[in-house]
C-alpha cells in the first residue's frame, strides 16, 4: 500500500500548540509510521507548505519515504494520514491534534 503522511500537527507538533519554542516530533505518529514502513508499505510524506518544507522536516524526524511531495488528492494514496477532515486518498484518517484547539493557520491570522 501507499500511505501519505502530513507534516504540520501530524508528524510534528508546532511550537504553538506544544508550547515550546520549537515544532516538535510528534512520536506517537512516527511510531506509527515506522510500523507500516516495517510492514514493506510506500511511505510518502506532504505537506500544503510544499515540497521543500516536506524535505526539511523528512531530514530532521531522519524518515525514508519513497516520495516527498505537495500535499493533494492523489488516486495512488491507498492511506492518507493528516490532522484535518479530508478527501486526499482511498482512506482518510484524521489524527488527533495536540492541543485540537490551536492550530498553525489560526495561530497565524493573529501575527
Amino acid at each position: 500500500m501507499t500511505i501519505a503522511w502530513d507534516v504540520d500537527d501530524t508528524l510534528i507538533v508546532p511550537s504553538v500548540a506544544s508550547g515550546l519554542n520549537q515544532d516538535t516530533p510528534n512520536y506517537d505518529t512516527i511510531a506509527l509510521y515506522r510500523w507500516f514502513q516495517d510492514q514493506g508499505h510506500s511511505m510518502v510524506v506532504w505537506s500544503g507548505g510544499g515540497i521543500d518544507y516536506a524535505k526539511m522536516w523528512v531530514e530532521k524526524l531522519g524518515l525514508a519515504p519513497c516520495a516527498i511531495m505537495v500535499k493533494e488528492k492523489n488516486e495512488t494514496v491507498d492511506i492518507a494520514f493528516d490532522d484535518c477532515d479530508v478527501d486526499l486518498g482511498k482512506l482518510n484518517i484524521k489524527v488527533k491534534r495536540i492541543n485540537n484547539h490551536v492550530s498553525r493557520r489560526a495561530w497565524n491570522t493573529h501575527l
